[in-house]
Parts: C-alpha cells; sequence; structure tokens
C-alpha cells in the first residue's frame, strides 16, 4: 500500500484558544496521541508568551513529556508502530512498541530558535516563512531580507544541533491583501529554499481561500521545482470543502498532510469562524478509501477523536 504523513497539529489547534489549558492536560493529551501511534506531532511553539500565551508552558510540556522516553525508547525514524494482535492495541509508554514522536517547535525568531534548541523532545524547528508583505508584516514584523537571513540562520543552526527544520510557505495559495501572486512565486521560493539546503517545506493556505482545483493546481505547479523536497500540504478550510481538499492535494502528488483532529484551529485572518484546520479523520477517512496507509488505525482514530472532543468542551468555550 502506497503511504503518506500526517503530522497531527495540536500546537495549532490550541493557540487560539482564550481558555488557557493547564499544562499537565496538554501533556496528558500529546501522551494519549502518542500511545495511540501518532508519530509526528506539531506540539509546541517558542513565541512571546504576550502574543499566544496559550503557548507559554511549551518548554514545561515537553519536559514532562520527554522524561517519558528518558530510557532511550526507539525514535520514529528508527522503528514503526505496529499493532497487528489485541494484545498491542492499547500501548503504554512503558511499553517499548510506543516511540518517541517527531515533534515540531515553532519558532518566529532567534530567540525561539534559542528556546527551542534547549528544549529536550523538540525534533524539528518549524517557521512560517510569509510570501506576503502585509502578513509578515503582521506576523512577525519583518522585511523579507530580515525573514530570509532568519531562515538561512535556522537551517545552519538546526543542522548544526541535529535537528530538523520545516519551513512554512504561508500565504502559499494566495492572500486577502491583494498584493501580487502566483505560482511563480512559490516556485522561486521553493527553489531558493532547495539552494540553502531546506528539505522539508509544507505550502500553507492560511486563511483558507483556496478552492480545491486551486490547491491542485498549484501543487502540480510547483513540484517539479521541489524535486529533493518533501513536499507538503498544510490547508485550512471550511468542513464541508476539507475530504476534496485532501483529494486534489494527493491527486497531484502531495503525501505530507497537516491536520487536527476534528478541524480545531485555524488562522483568525480568515475572518471566518468555520474556516478550520483540515480534520484528521477526514484525512484519513479520504486516503483510506483510496487504499493508503496514513498509519493511524482505526481504533486509534475513533479514540483519539473522543479524547479531543472532550477537550473542546473543557477548553474551547
Amino acid at each position: 500500500m502506497e503511504k503518506v504523513k500526517i503530522i497531527e497539529c495540536p500546537r495549532d489547534a490550541w493557540q487560539g484558544l482564550k481558555t488557557i489549558i493547564p499544562t499537565e492536560a496538554k501533556v496528558s493529551y500529546l501522551r494519549k496521541l502518542i500511545e495511540l501511534g501518532f508519530t509526528n506531532l506539531d506540539a509546541v511553539s517558542f513565541v512571546a508568551p504576550k502574543y499566544v500565551p496559550q503557548m507559554a508552558d511549551s518548554e514545561a510540556v515537553m519536559l514532562a513529556l520527554s522524561a517519558d522516553f528518558e530510557a532511550g525508547l526507539p525514535r520514529q525514524a528508527d522503528v514503526g508502530v505496529k499493532s497487528s494482535t489485541k494484545a498491542n492495541m492499547q500501548p503504554s509508554l512503558s511499553n517499548p512498541k510506543v516511540i518517541a514522536p517527531d515533534v515540531v517547535g515553532i519558532v518566529v525568531n532567534e530567540q525561539g530558535l534559542d528556546r527551542a534548541l534547549r528544549t529536550p523532545g523538540v525534533t524539528t524547528i518549524g517557521y512560517p516563512y510569509s510570501i506576503s508583505a502585509n502578513f509578515r508584516r503582521q506576523n512577525a514584523n519583518m522585511s523579507l531580507a530580515e525573514s530570509r537571513a532568519l531562515v538561512e540562520k535556522l537551517q545552519k543552526s538546526a543542522k548544526k544541533a541535529g535537528r530538523n527544520l520545516v519551513i512554512y510557505i504561508s500565504m502559499a495559495f494566495g492572500n486577502p491583501f491583494g498584493e501580487p501572486w502566483s505560482p511563480e512565486v512559490v516556485e522561486n521560493t521553493l527553489e531558493w529554499l532547495k539552494t540553502i539546503g531546506v528539505r522539508t517545506v509544507s505550502l500553507a493556505d492560511t486563511v483558507g481561500m483556496a478552492e480545491p482545483n486551486e490547491v491542485g493546481a498549484l501543487f502540480t505547479a510547483v513540484k517539479g521545482v521541489a524535486a529533493g523536497i518533501e513536499l507538503g500540504v498544510h490547508l485550512h478550510s471550511r468542513p464541508e470543502g476539507a475530504g476534496e481538499k485532501v483529494l486534489a492535494a494527493y491527486q497531484a502528488g502531495c503525501r505530507r498532510f497537516d491536520s487536527a483532529l476534528t478541524g480545531l484551529g485555524g488562522c483568525p485572518f480568515a475572518g471566518d469562524d468555520l474556516v478550520g484546520n483540515i480534520p484528521t479523520e477526514i484525512v484519513v477517512a479520504k486516503l483510506a478509501a483510496l487504499g493508503v496507509e496514513t498509519g493511524i488505525e482505526p481504533w486509534a482514530l475513533l479514540s483519539a477523536v473522543e479524547t479531543t472532543k472532550e477537550m473542546r468542551r473543557q477548553y474551547a468555550q
């Protein structure tokens, strides 16, 4: 069976919530996902607490989570979770079949990078590189030159520290600001990223404005210049349009998807309360119908959805 990689994004789901989730609740939730076999998590961010108060405890979350793996359990790059028998269907963190996940920590400046590199368990540094000048100024208060200089710094520092790096091309599918946009802008950005050594990139529909045909068209247009790059998508959508966007990306060649259980989260700039992350359960269902292996088993997905719904009931009000 053909396989895809799904990156579960609780960080993106949580960061816009006004009710602060206790550190212990975050750790418990992440631990549950790991026990269920989720091996790629966008879990924390290292930004100024005054801007994203929900993520102020990222170090504490990762310290607690990393303690579960001090016994030297294998990392996700080395071994896959297998649960072919009933005895293995409810693994625990004391069970060596459960593996330490690849955890993305988002940064937006050098201070965040320093924090991420000091934090155990963060295996991948993530940075939202915006091709919209307006959004870049709102989100990070940087010029294009400053943002590019930071990406080069991130690449060198991550490599030296033995961490991975993923760059999100924000506003990759256009923007609501009336700025010039074209697939060529995205292509040029990918070519530059490849030149400086970046090998993982996610095309982000930051405000959820792309229609399914536009998702497929852009991925098709730029994947040629992305040879040697693991190219994925981080899409936002209204619930009713999510499945078609997933299929459009997959059929265009995408094999890496960012998503969030129950579709929680999204971008406040979308101007539409119904625009959130692509629900993980929709990604899994649409791809499974095509015979694609997602690495997430049905029993695990059901349990994860129920756990997420409970968290929404407590903290998404």
